[in-house]
């Protein structure tokens, strides 16, 4: 595979028992692959260069795993895999309630987790056809640029959204005016093989309307619908960005 084209992968994991094989494993299946040993190094690999995605232990002295997924999904919106113990259940929840998009428990099979490493990038990639280069959707007075990933606020505030809240955010305004049940939100944003709950969905939600409700207890852009689930209820237009 070549190096200009190849996936790169940021692994971020204190052992290294652990990180520096399952680093040489997956240069082998054709990835190019950063090492960080904490947070703190992984911050300073992202001011280097972003990668395509980010494999994040959980437990790490210092600052946390939790602490720095939610830094790269409302800072970065790069896709993020957690790489759990199996006591962690309340951390994996957590960790895919703040923008993780998949996790995989240790010890796992490298196999599994580079199938995970596509499926996550399958769905990053996916988002729905893809727009013309200088095609942005508005929405009351909102603008989602889906290829920069950015949001702007009516006000021309640049609002950061995690890759998770990105991918909710395009379901919704590309069936506008429809209901969409958590079903198919789960299909559109995470894929039923991540294994996430309705709760999730709902906390996902929820996080978005803080981001774009005048007053989020009290929603008018999405919309509940008891017994069926969320509806954007916003007209949409494609239009051109300003050069």
């Amino acid at each position: 595979m070549d190096s200009a084209s190849a996936t790169r992968l940021l692994l971020v994991d204190d052992e290294p028992s652990l990180r520096e094989p399952l680093a040489e494993y997956l240069s082998r299946q054709g990835f190019v692959v950063t090492e960080a040993a904490s947070a703190a190094e992984a911050r300073s690999r992202l001011r280097e260069g972003l990668p395509d995605l980010v494999l994040l232990d959980i437990m790490m002295p210092g600052e946390d795993g939790l602490s720095l997924c939610r830094h790269i999904g409302e800072a970065l919106a790069l896709p993020v895999i957690l790489l759990t113990a199996k006591g962690e259940a309340t951390d994996r929840i957590v960790g895919l309630e703040i923008g993780a998009d998949d996790y995989v428990v240790k010890p796992f099979e490298p196999r599994e987790l580079v199938a995970r490493i596509r499926s996550v990038l399958r769905r990053a990639a996916r988002g729905g056809p893809a727009p013309a280069e200088d095609e942005l959707f508005e929405f009351e007075g909102w603008l989602l640029d889906p290829l920069k990933r950015r949001l702007t606020a009516p006000d021309g505030a640049l609002v950061p959204i995690s890759s998770v809240e990105f991918r909710l955010l395009l379901a919704f305004l590309e069936h506008p005016r429809q209901v969409l049940n958590r079903d198919q939100l789960l299909d559109m944003v995470q894929g039923r093989e991540a294994h996430l709950f309705d709760r999730a969905v709902d906390n996902q939600v929820s996080r978005l309307r803080r981001k774009v409700e005048t007053d989020s207890r009290n929603p008018t852009l999405i919309q509940t619908v008891w017994g069926g689930g969320y509806m954007l209820a916003a007209e949409v237009h494609r239009v051109v960005a300003r050069s």
